[in-house]
């Protein structure tokens, strides 16, 4: 066989693979749920409204326009106006990156603190173990809407301070899953055999115990996301985040109340929104629960 009828077959070999891997995907992605496509579908529109707010929309959040107060949707202001005359629109758009920013801000406080505390129990001796877990039931014994109102007032007002005061309140839930799996880690065979082979505590703990206690941890944040925003638009609501007149969603909803009879669409719209992205963000978290499972 010559060289070139060489070089001819492995160019037709790959070209196969390429198709087959091609064709997989394809069918990967029809066999996708609808429910599921759909949530991304959200997440990642919500996500992109966040970092380019002004492709979406044209109009100032911030500033009115006399004689446009109140006005209902139509095709100009696709959700109408508010009390100002500002569109409502665009203040839910560009109050995207307040909500998220302040929901990833207390997961990543949550996931961090409450995962150091769970691997640190786990792995540690059992009176170590014993205060770490006392001091998680005692955060889990209070409610958490309480728990972040006594740390905001502690911290004050403002969008990061209530992502700062959610992020504390899941420090338990995130710390006693972590040390649930980090004890059914270490009880596996695989890593009884690694310390049987002379393996370190750390270096056992670093390679094959933290690897594989994890993935239900991240699938716990993704659902935990999903709850930071709700907590984030209640404080919001309650007057204990973004002052006036930042656009957050749960900001907009407390705004739109005292015209519910008249302008409807001022609470309807945002609280929709945030019932999406919560529904979506659960979802997206019963996928990677699957995965871990």
């Amino acid at each position: 066989m010559t060289t070139f009828e060489t070089l001819h077959e492995d160019a037709v070999a790959d070209a196969r693979r390429e198709s087959n891997r091609r064709s997989s995907a394809a069918s990967r992605l029809r066999r996708l749920p609808v429910g599921l496509a759909l949530s991304w579908l959200i997440l990642g529109t919500v996500v992109l409204w966040a970092i380019a707010p002004s492709l979406f929309s044209a109009f100032n959040p911030l500033q009115g326009v006399g004689g446009e107060q109140l006005q209902r949707p139509s095709a100009e202001h696709l959700l109408g106006t508010d009390a100002l005359g500002r569109d409502l629109y665009a203040r839910i758009v560009h109050g995207a990156v307040h909500s998220l920013t302040g929901a990833f801000v207390a997961v990543g406080l949550g996931l961090v603190l409450g995962t150091a505390l769970g691997v640190i129990a786990g792995s540690v001796q059992r009176r170590l173990d014993d205060a770490i877990m006392r001091l998680v039931d005692v955060l889990l014994s209070i409610p958490p809407l309480l728990l972040s109102l006594s740390i905001i007032i502690l911290l004050g007002f403002g969008t990061v301070n209530a992502a700062i005061a959610v992020g504390v309140t899941s420090v338990a839930g995130f710390a006693r899953l972590a040390r649930a799996e980090v004890v059914r880690v270490r009880r596996s065979d695989y890593v009884e055999a690694a310390f049987g082979s002379g393996g370190t505590f750390a270096s056992v703990l670093w390679r094959h115990v933290l690897p594989n206690s994890l993935t239900s941890v991240v699938a716990f944040a993704a659902l935990q996301f999903g709850s930071a925003v709700l907590q984030i638009s209640t404080l919001g609501f309650l007057g204990y985040g973004a002052p006036p007149p930042t656009p957050e969603w749960g900001l907009l909803i407390a705004e739109g109340r005292n015209y519910i009879s008249t302008a409807w669409w001022l609470t309807t719209a945002p609280g929709i929104v945030v019932v999406l992205v919560v529904l979506a963000a659960n979802r997206v978290s019963q996928s990677f629960g699957k995965v871990a499972a």
